[in-house]
């Protein structure tokens, strides 16, 4: 398949750079072998800091902390812990709309911005709260107001919204962040019509997850024009497993290792215990993954079988380096901006596609491209600023 009219995609990042970033499990299933449950690397905060840190001595750009209510780390939480032990590194924090108050949630974010220093990314997820069903309606509801409440809290003098769910009139002071020009980062993924919206007028950064080339590229013309409809453009990022080896033959045997104690009934348990697994988007990786070969491949490079044993994203990209790189040069020549990497088990990967791949993409800081971390301190209530 040939794509020609790479100028259908408007990107905000016009440098031909990219944020690369890893994957820290903090809500479990970091493994040896897919659909099963390894007691060996239980997602505790001594395994997830391990993952961080050594991330970071490799090079990686960003890290991505999931949410989900499982057995693990809260993502703010941990990244309080490891924020003052890191000097580097990013961190792509995700958070559930709704969990936490909004004026507390931006005054979280805030501290933990300041003590970043500026490294500090967020991932808006929407989705049902932990021990409810609900509507979509009141969900894209909840998660507009608090994608506003945010902003103006880190661009404002005061909080005011009127909202169907929220009701504010607060000063700023407590949330002002340590990014500048507009505060951390949102980055948001949904492939719904309302979360395409939701992402073109209030968000940064748009997530996907593994599909065909010409699906990912459509998705993108599409945001694109949504985007240039509130005179935005946006940034593209794409979340996405990894086996890269030495030769083609060697990471296709390691994907029939990964899957060699895999379990059906277990792998489904597995799949089922967070909060999207019937989101739309699973369910789209779920047929994905029905018309794939017989050894899971739905396109050259691009295996499925992932999506057995985990919700969200369920494919990997499978190769040599030189394929591997040549495919993320092609995702980068459509426009992508973004990867969150991972692989199986987390800590192994890691440092084989920092041996193999890394060193050879160039790379970008998102806050730092997007001129959102000042040369000096900002002033700021937390810094220098005038108390009131």
């Amino acid at each position: 398949m040939t794509l020609n009219r790479f100028d259908e995609v408007s990107v905000r990042t016009k440098m031909r750079a990219a944020e690369v970033s890893w994957f820290c499990d903090l809500c479990g299933g970091d493994t040896a072998y897919l659909g099963t449950i390894d007691g060996e690397r239980r997602s505790n905060f001594e395994n997830c800091s391990n993952v961080l840190f050594e991330a970071e001595r490799l090079g990686y750009q960003n890290i991505l902390l999931p949410t989900s209510y499982i057995v693990g780390q809260d993502a703010l939480a941990f990244a309080a812990a490891v924020a003052p032990r890191t000097s580097r590194i990013n961190l792509l924090v995700a958070t559930r709309c709704g969990e936490v108050h909004p004026p507390m949630l931006a005054r979280a974010i805030s501290t933990l911005d300041h003590i970043l220093e500026g490294r500090l990314t967020i991932n808006i997820i929407n989705s049902d709260l932990p021990g409810y069903k609900e509507e979509g309606k009141l969900r894209y509801t909840r998660c507009v107001e608090v994608i506003e409440i945010l902003k103006q809290s880190w661009n404002s003098d005061r909080v005011t919204v009127d909202g169907e769910i929220y009701k504010l009139d607060l000063p700023t002071d407590p949330v002002k962040p340590y990014q500048q020009n507009g505060g951390p980062l949102l980055y948001f993924g949904g492939i719904s019509d309302e979360a395409r919206e939701v992402c073109a007028k209030h968000c940064d950064v748009f997530l996907m997850w593994p599909e065909r080339e010409e699906s990912i590229y459509a998705t993108m013309k599409d945001l694109s024009v949504r985007a240039a409809r509130y005179e935005r453009t946006i940034d593209f990022g794409l979340r996405v497993h990894v086996i890269v080896r030495e030769t083609e033959q060697e990471a296709r045997a390691y994907t029939k290792k990964l899957m060699s104690k895999f379990d059906a009934a277990q792998g489904l348990k597995l799949k089922n215990r967070t909060q999207d697994a019937r989101s739309v988007g699973v369910l789209r990786q779920n047929k994905l993954r029905e018309e794939a070969d017989a050894d899971g491949f739905v396109e050259p490079l691009l295996w499925t079988e992932i999506g057995k044993a985990r919700s969200g994203c369920g494919g990997a990209l499978v190769g040599n380096p030189d394929q591997i790189l040549e495919k993320i040069n092609r995702y980068m020549d459509f426009g992508i901006r973004s990867f969150i990497f991972s692989g199986y088990p987390l800590i192994d990967e890691c440092r084989l596609f920092a041996n193999y791949v890394l060193p050879r993409i160039p790379q970008i800081s998102m806050p730092v491209i997007q001129n959102r971390i000042p040369e000096d301190t900002p002033v700021t209530p937390l810094t220098t600023g005038t108390l009131r």
